[in-house]
């Protein structure tokens, strides 16, 4: 991505840090250090929200729940022997199989917006954490056009089942927490999105670029 002087307003900011703090979840079993910060989290008690609830979810998960622990459950649900009890992977709750048409069409975009593999990472780009770390990126330094079509093409159709999915995964304890939390949050991404639509034409088909044309953006 290149440097950018666009205006981050305050919502913008959290999302992109519910984005990141969720692909880190994700990506590996929490430390004892992002235990900490989120037992350390202070909610208001006052909203009577999903979000609000699955936050307060969280900061009692965080202190109930040792890395230790959690290094068990989060390679039961996401490694496995042979593979774990849920695949994270876009390609699979598009398509049902790994490796298929949605990971080369992520590659294209990914590439066209100037996004590097990581030589050290091991697992495909449509790995939902990888997904997570793009759109926080996308947030902070790309026109809103950007993230409303990535959301669209890459997790739009899928993520809300995937919080399902992990939530009724048999080794979830932590998990199911981060679910609710996960799920909370997409929620309220549906409405953003929504809103973004409005002022944000996006053509839908495939094998249009994700950088539209200058009469395609919002006045």
């Amino acid at each position: 991505m290149t440097e950018s002087t666009k205006q981050i307003s305050e919502n913008d900011l959290l999302r992109a840090d519910i984005y990141q703090l969720l692909a880190a979840l994700l990506r590996r079993q929490p430390s004892e250090e992002l235990l900490q910060f989120l037992h350390g989290l202070e909610v208001d008690n006052s909203d009577d929200s999903d979000m609000t609830r699955a936050w307060l979810a969280m900061k009692l998960a965080a202190e109930q729940f040792t890395a230790e622990q959690l290094e068990d459950e989060y390679f039961n649900l996401f490694i496995g022997v042979g593979s774990g009890e849920i695949l994270p992977y876009g390609s699979w709750f598009m398509t049902g199989s790994l490796m298929d048409k949605p990971l080369a069409l992520l590659r294209q975009d990914l590439a066209q917006l100037g996004f590097e593999r990581d030589e050290n990472v091991k697992e495909p780009e449509d790995h939902v954490a990888a997904l997570f770390e793009v759109m926080s990126v996308l947030i902070i330094e790309a026109p809103s056009h950007q993230q409303l079509a990535f959301y669209r093409r890459h997790l739009g159709s899928w993520i809300i089942r995937f919080w399902d999915t992990l939530s009724r995964c048999d080794s979830s304890a932590f998990y199911a927490v981060v679910a609710q939390l996960g799920r909370a949050f997409f929620e309220t991404e549906i409405v953003e999105f929504e809103r973004l639509v409005l002022s944000t034409p996006v053509v839908e088909t495939s094998d249009v670029q994700i950088q539209p044309k200058a009469n395609e953006l919002a006045s």
